[in-house]
């Protein structure tokens, strides 16, 4: 425990100012993240960071996080969507050239990765891009969430919500999780305006929570197919990249498609 709180203040030291300041400092943050993140799925698969699907992963990822105004190295007639769409078929062409160790299914899962990754990460500068308040507000979705449903969990959790994905989640966390951001939120909203109208956005809050808590759901189910406990060692006593980020890549997304981003 002690080395998680740890982590945690030294992480947040360094992360709310970058939250703050925005800019090019947030992008490149967000870029490393991602390129992180991406790499602990290599991992996972049990592939070198060094190999050529890896840093075609990589690559693939930065592509997709980067905003529109950081892509102008790209020709003019090409989109984000068609360079990315270049990277995938040199994926496809390696599993001819290493037919026994490189798949169709492995070109899957690094495809599915990038974008995962990506998408989350390009929308969270898109917030910051909005204005600080936004992204604030979908951070402070996911942190609540996640904290009152550990808090709450441990105090008063006694069934389990999916014991088979992630045995220690259980119903009563999951609610006073998602009720405690619906509330603090709502604070927030009153006097931060973000997006819609206040009745609005504490529905929308109800349904992010609901959502960034799926992701959660999502990242461990990954994690039970690879077999392991964490995505990686990179923030001791948290995991990996991904145990930190996986409901903020399912909640950015979602503001960005309900027009809050």
């Amino acid at each position: 425990m002690r080395t998680r709180v740890i982590t945690a203040v030294v992480a947040l030291a360094i992360f709310i100012p970058l939250i703050i300041i925005g800019s090019w400092p947030l992008t490149v943050a967000a870029l490393v993240l991602g390129v992180v993140a991406v790499g602990e799925i290599t991992t996972m698969k049990k592939m070198f960071v060094t190999s050529f699907p890896a840093l075609i992963s990589f690559l693939g990822v930065i592509l997709m996080i980067l905003p529109q105004n950081w892509l102008g190295f790209l020709p003019h007639s090409v989109s984000r969507m068609e360079a990315f769409y270049v990277l995938v078929i040199l994926l496809l062409l390696y599993t001819v050239f290493d037919i026994n160790k490189f798949s169709f299914d492995d070109v899957g899962v690094l495809t599915l990765g990038m974008l995962y990754v990506g998408f989350g990460f390009n929308a969270f500068i898109a917030a910051r891009a909005v204005n600080f308040q936004t992204l604030l507000y979908g951070m402070l979705v996911v942190w609540i969430t996640d904290s009152g449903a550990y808090i709450f969990g441990r105090q008063f959790g006694k069934h389990k919500l999916a014991p088979r994905v992630s045995p220690n989640k259980t119903w009563e966390g999951s609610i006073c999780g998602t009720l405690s951001a619906v509330i603090i939120c709502a604070i927030y909203l009153h006097f931060f305006p973000v997006g819609y109208s206040l009745p609005v956005m504490v529905l929308w809050t109800l349904i992010l929570s609901i959502c960034g808590q799926f992701g959660d759901l999502i990242e461990s189910s990954l994690k039970r197919h690879y077999g392991v406990k964490d995505s990686g060692k990179i923030l001791p006593g948290h995991g990996g990249i991904l145990d930190r980020f996986d409901s903020m890549l399912i909640v950015m997304p979602l503001m960005q498609l309900i027009g809050i981003i």
